[in-house]
């Protein structure tokens, strides 16, 4: 992998992600319309860092702490370079807002379109640090969003749609060579040339 072999880092041992003082924050409100959940999402869409969910009357509030940020853009990182040494077309669409109207929204971490960009991502991807991974997936299920992955607590978990609902599953249809549990143990490594030395070694 010439991509993952460039490079060589120093010392010895990783140091991993830390608590941060400033810790996400998690709550859901029940109960709101699609007008009320749209109105608390341009209240909040100049705080970076704010995330705002949508499905079936409950809103979902999220604050990203930049423990979340480091992981989150490790996995990226790590997944993409993965991808571009397979030979894998593929269209990085980030944190883009995925909405169907008066149905459902949901912003994950990373998202990807296969071969082409399209209007809802192939597949999304949440790093949870607060909060149940698996309670998002029926947002993503409104969506369509044909696979969805949840980091937590250093593992991945990967959920393909079956009709209307996930299904859990141990191998990506869009990433099926991946070594998820090496690339869910290398994101936490705070120095990115640090992940990338344990994860080409992995």
């Amino acid at each position: 992998m010439a991509l993952l072999n460039s490079g060589k880092i120093k010392g010895k041992g990783y140091p991993l992600v830390q608590a941060f003082p400033i810790k996400p924050q998690h709550f859901t409100h029940s109960g709101l319309g699609w007008q009320q959940f749209k109105a608390l999402q341009r209240a909040f869409e100049d705080s970076p860092g704010v995330r705002v969910n949508y499905f079936d009357g409950d809103v979902e509030i999220l604050t990203v702490s930049p423990q979340h940020g480091i992981i989150a853009g490790n996995l990226g990182f790590l997944l993409e370079l993965w991808m571009l040494e397979q030979g894998i077309a593929f269209v990085a669409t980030g944190d883009m807002t995925v909405e169907r109207d008066q149905v459902a929204s949901a912003q994950g971490d990373k998202s990807y379109c296969f071969s082409d960009r399209k209007t809802i991502p192939d597949l999304s991807i949440e790093v949870v640090i607060a909060g149940e991974g698996s309670t998002k997936l029926a947002r993503y299920a409104a969506l369509g969003v044909s696979e969805v992955w949840f980091w937590q607590n250093s593992e991945i978990a990967i959920y393909q749609l079956e009709g209307t609902r996930y299904a859990k599953v141990e191998v990506s249809q869009y990433a099926p060579g991946l070594n998820l549990s090496n690339l869910a143990a290398c994101v936490v490594i705070e120095s990115r040339a640090a992940a990338l030395a344990k994860f080409k070694a992995g």
